[in-house]
């Protein structure tokens, strides 16, 4: 092999590994669901970039790489508290994977590429995005003790208000001890509508009980009056607490 060919194989090999180490992967977090529910519209985390949410928060990572012919891929995600990044919560081996945040807190998730060429013209070569920012918040709960369930398009669905949440159980009772709503996280974005079996309840006073388990693992127990105010249109805000 003369000077020439040597110069033009090794210049080969050197634009082979350039072209390798070009292919920056691209990674993202989709967000599935938020605060136990399903996103409204989509939102994409890039590298780089700090999300702040409620848990339940279930989110889809995409390695998203620029594969090239010749070359073969491995993935490592790996998921660890922002204060500790040598302390990994999880280890996973695939170009996309799936993760629900349930604790309050911050996170680090980061992609690790390692790709060679399937000839061995080169060493294995690495790669690492820049972490991806999960911030989770710690929890909240609010029950309001009335509401006016007449039509007039003001406060007609008893709502409760609550954040990073990893588990919820809500019953309402009326004053002989019959259960007449009955939700969960699941199904928590229902409310109640004054009614039972189809029919509008009598005004009055129901009572609430609410067990549930927060991200930052306080665990609540309210047990309180609600009242139903159908008389006082309008009602917004003024006499709940």
């Amino acid at each position: 092999m003369n000077i020439r060919t040597t110069f033009i194989t090794l210049t080969f090999a050197l634009f082979s590994q350039m072209v390798a180490k070009a292919q920056v992967s691209n990674p993202i977090g989709r967000v599935l669901e938020e605060n136990g529910g399903p996103v409204e519209e989509e939102t994409l985390i890039t590298c780089g970039e700090s999300y702040t949410a409620s848990a339940p928060l279930k989110v889809s990572f995409e390695a998203q790489p620029d594969e090239q012919d010749g070359y073969t891929y491995a993935y490592e995600w790996v998921i660890y508290p922002a204060d500790n990044p040598e302390d990994a919560l999880l280890r996973r081996f695939e170009p996309d994977t799936e993760y629900t945040f349930y604790d309050s807190g911050t996170y680090g998730v980061q992609l690790k590429i390692t790709y060679s060429p399937d000839d061995g013209s080169a060493e294995p070569m690495e790669e690492e995005s820049e972490p991806i920012i999960i911030v989770i918040s710690e929890s909240s709960l609010k029950v309001p003790n009335a509401f006016s369930p007449n039509g007039d398009g003001v406060n007609d669905v008893y709502r409760i208000t609550f954040q990073s949440l990893v588990k919820l159980d809500v019953s309402i009772f009326n004053r002989w001890g019959q259960r007449i709503c009955q939700r969960n996280l699941s199904n928590i974005d229902q409310g109640w509508d004054g009614t039972y079996g189809g029919k509008d309840v009598a005004d009055g006073v129901y009572f609430i009980v609410v067990e549930a388990v927060g991200s930052d693992g306080i665990k609540y127990h309210i047990r309180r009056d609600i009242n139903i105010l159908r008389g006082q249109g309008g009602l917004n805000g003024g006499n709940i607490r």
